[in-house]
């Protein structure tokens, strides 16, 4: 492959266009595959034709550089006079652009050695310097101003992967150092969890089949639910519970209950709030761990009626049903532990915010390409 590559000629234009694909956003990796080009080349395009913004809001190339050089050379060898050559030229460069020039090249070469070569004064470069770094300081102020709002719209929610990615959205050109740097800068950062201290069944559990096995693939929604049970704290009325449905798919809570006890009764009403909202076809799997609300002989019935299989945990293993456990330890990161509930009533409504406002329908997912559960149902739907 590599030597089938050293043997390919490529035009201006394809070189060009694939910096502008890998500008847009694809990898590198994945533009050497599908162009079958050599990674190594690519970075040289990149480094060759990727714009730079310049100071008096023009841009400039290594390239346009590398073209100029050559124009320069041309001119002297006609006139024999190096000087009236480059003189000739210097009046079509930028004071920006030659300062663009010496950045690059400064770890290579002496400033005073590339000041003299390019005809400016160290001075005029120093001065230039201090504007463009004013620049990035005025820059640096207003991305970290949007950098709030975007933390504060998520309620502090979203750390810099994902400030980062709806930045980009918006056209900043920014790096995820960049903003990490900004968030730390400015004391900006994601709510953080608690610890929870899991306690442990003294009862005997009767192990039962595990049809998921930790496989938690799907090739569309409602062929994988997962389900579990969580505690909620209010002054008022003490422990309360929530039971939550969860489609491995689109990682949508399709359905959930909220009660002061935890009863067979609370399970059967998440299951049945999530089976009537999605209507999936039969041979739906369903899996829980081994708590006696989902082994119990009433709910074991109910989801046989509905055409549902039912699959379990192994025996103290809460990996088997990590996305739920992951969906819960979301829900205490990002809003239980940082509310108090006064009761039973006002966190139930607190929570329907969360999942139904927030978590399903705004809260973007990095595992799902940066889109929301929803977004993915709808996308489906929509084909199907």
């Amino acid at each position: 492959m590599g030597n089938q590559n050293s043997n390919k000629k490529f035009n201006e234009d394809f070189r060009k266009m694939v910096v502008d694909l890998y500008s847009s956003g694809q990898t590198v990796r994945d533009l050497s595959s599908e162009y079958g080009v050599s990674e190594v080349t690519i970075y040289k395009w990149i480094k060759r034709y990727s714009p730079m913004d310049m100071a008096d809001g023009t841009t400039v190339t290594l390239d346009d550089f590398v073209k100029l050089k050559k124009q320069m050379l041309r001119l002297q060898e006609e006139n024999e006079n190096l000087k009236k050559g480059y003189g000739h030229i210097r009046q079509k460069v930028s004071l920006t652009e030659l300062s663009n020039v010496i950045n690059q090249h400064k770890d290579q070469y002496p400033i005073q050695i590339l000041c003299e070569v390019l005809e400016i004064p160290r001075s005029t470069y120093y001065q230039s310097t201090e504007i463009v770094e004013c620049r990035r300081v005025r820059e640096n102020k207003e991305l970290t101003e949007r950098i709030r709002e975007i933390h504060a719209e998520s309620k502090q929610r979203y750390g810099a992967p994902k400030i980062h990615f709806l930045l980009k959205q918006e056209g900043y050109l920014v790096s995820l150092k960049r903003v990490q740097r900004l968030m730390k800068k400015a004391g900006i950062r994601a709510i953080t969890q608690k610890k929870y201290r899991p306690q442990v069944s003294k009862h005997q559990v009767e192990a039962r089949d595990n049809l998921l096995n930790r496989d938690f693939s799907t090739t569309t929604i409602n062929e994988k639910w997962v389900a579990d049970i969580t505690y909620i704290h209010t002054l008022r009325d003490g422990w309360c519970y929530l039971a939550s449905v969860l489609d491995l798919h689109s990682k949508k809570v399709v359905g959930y209950s909220f009660s002061r006890t935890m009863t067979t009764e609370l399970v059967t009403k998440a299951f049945d709030n999530a089976f009537e909202t999605q209507q999936p076809a039969e041979g739906l799997v369903l899996h829980t761990d081994l708590g006696s609300q989902y082994t119990s002989e009433d709910f074991r019935n109910h989801v046989q009626s509905k055409g549902v299989k039912q699959s379990f945990s192994h025996k103290g293993c809460p990996y088997d049903n990590a996305c739920i456990e992951s969906f819960h330890a979301i829900l205490k990161k990002e809003e239980v532990h940082h509310v108090t509930y006064v009761d039973y009533a006002s966190a139930k409504i607190a929570l329907f915010q969360y999942i139904e406002g927030w978590y399903n329908r705004k809260r973007i997912h990095s595992s799902l390409a940066y889109k929301t559960p929803q977004a993915i149902e709808d996308q489906i739907r929509q084909i199907a």
